[in-house]
């Protein structure tokens, strides 16, 4: 059995965290090819190489693959999945693009946020935003899944895989790339990051956000949101935690003026320790936080901040 494992790169730099998570997950199937899709993907393949089970890594170098358009990577894959039985990618917002569509032109099912795999055509995922666990076992001759990277532990570096260039016109572009707006920050990223500091409704508005970032920037901590919070404009969407937004599961995880619905404890409930601050005492994140502490926010967060 083989397995072709589709890395994100962002900027020509490989998404390393997911990539190394990802490879954790599956590389019990069989040996791991790498595909990097790219122009100036150079590094980003070399970097791959590097880590522990890849057996190859395959580079794309040509533009159509960059901006991740999700065309033409989706046909340069399937024009290299003869030889594969698995298809995988973490289950990042570019994965949930890609993967769909290469399970639609193979005509097979998509396996979406595996958290196990039990054997080489069974796998485990959570349904009912994470109350149950769902074990799927596919007879497709290929499966193709994303890979819910926050269950995982990364492998190490050391490897030295053979990086192999190769030549392709695979397009099916239905869309042209125009334009990035990328917001840049200084603080780690959501996903990767060691601690995560998230403001919830009880935050009250978008000034006082601000106080969630500065209890963030004080602890060198990302910064989370729940819907209500980014639904009511406190926080951009990209911050969002939760079933509909993003999957964390950091050393530390700090959930202020959060009430706990059952769909943001599904995107951070596998954080190693969990912090809960808020002033109702009924709250449900209290039922999952390893730290409660009821108070008023805006009397606990500017001392906390004071004390750090």
């Amino acid at each position: 059995m083989a397995v072709l494992l589709l890395a994100e790169v962002i900027n020509g730099e490989l998404a390393t965290d997911s990539t190394a998570k990802t490879l954790a997950a599956v590389k019990s199937l069989g040996d791991v090819t790498v595909l990097i899709a790219g122009m100036g993907g150079d590094a980003a393949a070399a970097e791959a190489a590097g880590l522990e089970g890849v057996t190859k890594v395959l580079f794309a170098d040509a533009h159509v693959y960059c901006h991740a358009m999700s065309e033409p990577t989706a046909a340069l894959v399937v024009s290299l999945a003869g030889p594969f039985e698995h298809i995988v990618a973490a289950s990042t917002s570019y994965a949930k693009s890609v993967m769909p569509r290469v399970a639609a032109l193979l005509d097979v099912m998509v396996i979406s946020d595996a958290i196990g795999v039990v054997d080489a055509s069974t796998f485990e995922r959570p349904i009912y935003a994470g109350n149950a666990i769902q074990t799927v076992k596919s007879s497709d001759a290929k499966k193709v899944l994303t890979v819910r990277t926050a269950t995982f532990s990364g492998v190490g570096t050391g490897g030295k895989a053979a990086v192999e260039k190769i030549a392709t016109d695979a397009d099916g572009s239905l869309s042209a790339w125009v334009e990035d707006r990328v917001a840049s920050s200084d603080r780690p990223e959501l996903t990767s990051a060691g601690i995560v500091v998230s403001g919830g409704r009880g935050v009250g508005s978008k000034a006082e956000f601000a106080i969630i970032e500065q209890l963030a920037d004080k602890l060198n901590a990302a910064v989370g949101a729940s819907r209500a919070a980014v639904d009511s404009g406190y926080a951009p969407n990209d911050w969002q935690v939760g079933q509909t937004g993003k999957v964390v599961a950091p050393n530390l995880y700090v959930a202020i003026g959060i009430s706990g619905a059952i769909q943001h404890l599904a995107g951070m409930k596998d954080s190693k320790v969990i912090v809960a601050i808020n002033k109702d005492e009924d709250a449900p994140i209290f039922q999952v936080a390893d730290y409660g502490l009821v108070a008023d926010l805006f009397t606990a967060v500017p001392e906390l901040i004071e004390k750090l």
